[in-house]
């Protein structure tokens, strides 16, 4: 569970960066993930006073900043996997929607742990015209926790030719495959409403800061 705390706090600081204050181009992966996570660590830092007095701030500051970032579609149809199929569009599209809200919720809270850790990103590559999904490496430094090294999935947009991230993989685990495996066997018990509406009751509870009850 740790290593997948950090995770969440590294994808939150890699792409949840400022895009107001300077145009960000998403179709240079390497050197978007850069830009953003200089501009985070200015941010949170900013947002500190107002966090502290409405944790729920978390959640506008990720909507704003982090969601631009995120495949959310692509990631869900991944994490639906052979029940894809079997959804009528009106439960995608529900799923899609509660998985959004609870990606939102879930970065929010777990942004709450942030305590500047360092990240040192891969760097660049030269990526072939045609490759659609790469990976980048990043290591995740804490001095109260050994070093995490995680590699961040990305997927190329063939018309705009815009990157985002649908995944991230610790020590060859997924995190879609792990949300995968364990929302499976209650999608087929209960079916895809189900699991939505449960997520959209997860994505509405408030956020709060670390030690406060």
């Amino acid at each position: 569970m740790k290593q997948w705390l950090s995770m969440f706090v590294a994808v939150i600081t890699l792409f949840s960066g400022a895009a107001h204050a300077q145009e960000i181009d998403k179709t240079k992966p390497y050197e978007m993930m850069a830009q953003v996570s200089e501009d985070t660590f200015a941010r949170l830092k900013a947002e500190q006073p107002a966090i502290q007095k409405d944790p729920n701030v978390l959640k506008t500051v990720v909507e704003e900043e982090l969601m631009p970032y995120v495949n959310v579609k692509y990631a869900a149809y991944k994490l639906l996997g052979p029940h894809l199929k079997k959804t009528s569009s009106e439960e995608r599209e529900l799923f899609v929607t509660a998985f959004r809200e609870y990606l939102v919720s879930s970065y929010a809270q777990v942004l709450t742990l942030y305590t500047d850790q360092k990240i040192i990103l891969e760097k660049p590559k030269a990526i072939p015209e045609k490759k659609s999904i790469i990976s980048v490496r990043v290591d995740i430094l804490d001095s109260a926790r050994p070093t995490v090294k995680v590699d961040f999935k990305l997927r190329k947009n063939k018309k705009t030719s815009e990157w985002q991230a649908f995944d991230m993989v610790a020590e060859g685990v997924s995190l879609l495959s792990t949300k995968q495996s364990e929302w499976s066997a209650k999608i087929r018990k209960d079916g895809i409403d189900s699991v939505s509406k449960e997520l959209t009751s997860l994505a509405a509870q408030p956020i709060r800061l670390e030690g406060s009850k």
